[in-house]
């Protein structure tokens, strides 16, 4: 049985790597008597699979892990005992059964939502309200990119869904964005803002975003339209059995 995970990674967990993200669930759910399913061989380990992994100093609100499972209770059980044992920062949201036909979460990712806030005294003095619908109409963006084999111009623009500008609880003022998080476009949102200030006639100040990914989608058929879904709603609760 595919099971999966959605959960968030905040405060100081932010700065943990991925690999270490993958060792902690490997021991909580041990920890939690999750009947996992693990691999064959003389090394066996859970077999679980992480969506796209977040980067070292952001928080989310909407990370996944897929696992398979020999057998399970139900959704809120999981969820409770997953909590239990985990640790300050890290919080499992959701606990849902996958259909069969579906692909795993690092093969669904498609894109990305994040809520971008800027630290105290680095914010650029724009008009965003004015600026981003300038900025999107733009028919190509072009970034300078590392690659394997040097430095190349990147048109990001394809790859930017949505953009704009929202207000805070408290008035404080951050930019919403939606962009492409597949494997062949993985586009990062600091990226994104580096690019926008630039064609807004300004710099972006080192270390001045707080990034925050709100959710990671797949593409799905709504009524025989494909449109972005939460990799969350690919799955369904789970009963008791």
């Amino acid at each position: 049985m595919k099971i999966r995970v959605k959960f968030r990674k905040y405060g100081a967990v932010r700065f943990i790597g991925h690999l270490d993200v993958m060792r902690f669930f490997q021991k909580a759910l041990r920890r939690a008597e999750i009947d996992v399913k693990y691999t064959s061989g003389f090394s066996p380990h859970p077999i679980m699979t992480f969506a796209s992994p977040l980067g070292v100093g952001l928080e989310s609100n909407g990370e996944y892990m897929d696992i398979e499972c020999e057998s399970v209770t139900d959704s809120q059980d999981m969820k409770r005992k997953l909590n239990q044992a985990s640790a300050p920062g890290i919080e499992v949201i959701s606990v849902k059964e996958l259909p069969k036909e579906a692909g795993n979460a690092m093969a669904s990712v498609a894109a990305a939502e994040y809520t971008i806030r800027f630290r105290e005294g680095r914010m650029p003095c724009l008009d965003f309200s004015a600026k981003i619908p300038q900025f999107l109409s733009q028919e190509q963006v072009f970034v300078e990119k590392e690659t394997k084999t040097g430095h190349k111009e990147v048109d990001i623009r394809p790859g930017i869904y949505e953009m704009s500008v929202c207000l805070q609880e408290g008035g404080g003022l951050a930019i919403h964005m939606v962009v492409d998080a597949s494997s062949a476009g993985n586009l990062k949102p600091a990226k994104v803002m580096e690019a926008f200030c630039k064609a807004s006639g300004c710099s972006l100040e080192e270390n001045a975003l707080q990034i925050t990914r709100e959710e990671v989608f797949t593409w799905a058929l709504e009524n025989g339209e494909k449109k972005l879904v939460p990799l969350e709603e690919i799955g369904t609760d789970i009963g008791t059995i």
